[in-house]
């Protein structure tokens, strides 16, 4: 991580430099998301029709900072528009790209809840709403990124050569 209040460093009071992003945006959508997620649970023991169609919305909200990264997410908009101009500058940046492979990891969760739900398994539809609630709450609670923390290992596989004739 590196501060924003460095000499050379191109961020202002209330944005961070390209290809990094305030620390409290992720972790204030992770409240948001830890509130979604939590209410999916508790809607599905009376509705889960409700259940899924929320679930349906988080996992776009997924969808969107995946694709679109987490300035461009609806929750990452709320955190820039509302609360990054009255907390001043940012005390530390992270990557963006641990942060969007965290949102895909959120997003197929959500996505196989939302299947379980629809297609009448509760369980699988709890269960998957479940595993995203608690990666929300462990990044909003205590700032720990499961899908940050998973990314390196991914990006190595992704990036790692494919020889089909070793030398020795």
């Amino acid at each position: 991580m590196s501060n924003p209040n460095t000499p050379g460093s191109t961020q202002n009071s209330t944005t961070a430099p390209t290809g990094q992003v305030d620390v409290r945006g992720p972790r204030f959508a992770a409240w948001i998301t830890t509130a979604v997620l939590a209410l999916v649970l508790i809607i599905a023991t009376f509705s889960v029709p409700a259940a899924t169609v929320l679930l349906a919305l988080q996992a776009v909200v997924f969808a969107l900072g995946a694709a679109y990264g987490p300035r461009r997410s609806p929750y990452g908009r709320l955190f820039a528009t509302f609360v990054a101009p009255k907390i001043g500058p940012a005390p530390e940046v992270e990557p963006v790209a641990p942060l969007r492979f965290a949102q895909l990891v959120g997003l197929v969760f959500a996505v196989i809840g939302v299947l379980g739900y629809a297609a009448g398994n509760s369980v699988i539809g709890a269960v998957f709403a479940g595993f995203a609630l608690f990666a929300a709450f462990l990044n909003a609670a205590f700032g720990i990124c499961l899908g940050c923390k998973i990314y390196p290992l991914v990006s190595r596989l992704k990036t790692a050569p494919t020889n089909p004739h070793p030398t020795a």
